[in-house]
């Protein structure tokens, strides 16, 4: 299992930060790139190689974002039209099981499920970090994926130029 760290919104237009591992190192770079006509943000490891490319998708009917790696399109992240209860979120896996996410998305207080099963949380509970939260990924999994995901998430629920 691998738990990272992020600091809650952090993710906005040009703004550079690190995903840590659970002991504080720095082992991902979030590049928020500035002059782009699509909101970008660039998931590099610590040697600029692409973990993973979340970009807005412009003409969609619902809030989307696609998650490249390469330049090819890996999966779409989007809200799902209706979840009574709680937040829920469908991620569309290029050639594999899709992903689905919900719970408290605002709070960072969800989990990421495929088939059914539990495959990432994110969390506050496990920081006493006030504006820190936590991604559990469980072994196996595609990091750079779900980390993909749960920045188009974030960027997607606190963008202030989209009606939520």
């Amino acid at each position: 299992m691998a738990r990272y760290r992020m600091k809650q919104r952090l993710i906005s237009i040009g703004e550079d930060y690190t995903i840590e591992d659970e002991r504080g190192q720095p082992v991902y770079k979030v590049d928020g790139k500035v002059m782009t006509i699509r909101e970008t943000f660039e998931i590099t490891d610590m040697q600029g190689r692409e973990v993973v490319t979340v970009r807005e998708k412009k003409i969609a009917i619902r809030d989307s974002m696609k998650l490249l790696r390469g330049g090819e399109t890996i999966a779409t992240v989007k809200k799902a039209l209706i979840s009574p209860f709680r937040d829920k979120w469908i991620v569309d896996v290029e050639g594999g099981d899709d992903l689905v996410v919900k719970g408290d998305i605002l709070d960072h207080e969800y989990e990421v499920e495929r088939g059914g099963k539990t495959v990432a949380n994110v969390s506050k509970k496990w920081f006493t970090i006030r504006d820190t939260y936590g991604i559990d990924i469980q072994s196996g999994q595609d990091d750079g994926l779900i980390l993909g995901v749960v920045v188009a998430i974030d960027e997607m629920v606190h963008d202030p130029d989209e009606a939520k």
